[in-house]
């Protein structure tokens, strides 16, 4: 299925209902986009964990929580860490 799409000034899209549908996307959740070949593909991104699921191990800490929690932790942490890593000894 083929689409027209306009890209604004700040570099966003809106995508066609049809395509939102038919990707089952949901609003406000996150989704990967990347480069193939030239062309943009956008991947819900819990499909994508979930097509991993089981190929590594999940670390203790984040058992139990889900994708937005582990995502926000991850986040805060690393930043930390780049924060600590900046600073003068």
């Amino acid at each position: 299925m083929n689409k027209t799409a306009t890209i604004t000034g700040k570099r966003q899209i809106t995508i066609p209902i049809k395509l939102f549908k038919a990707a089952n996307l949901d609003k406000s959740k996150k989704v990967l986009v990347s480069e193939r070949q030239g062309e943009i593909v956008i991947t819900p991104f819990l499909a994508k964990v979930e097509k991993l699921a089981g190929s590594l191990k999940m670390p203790a800490k984040w058992k139990g929580k889900d994708l937005e929690a582990i995502i926000e932790e991850s986040t805060i942490e690393y930043f930390r860490d780049r924060e600590h890593k900046r600073r003068p000894k």
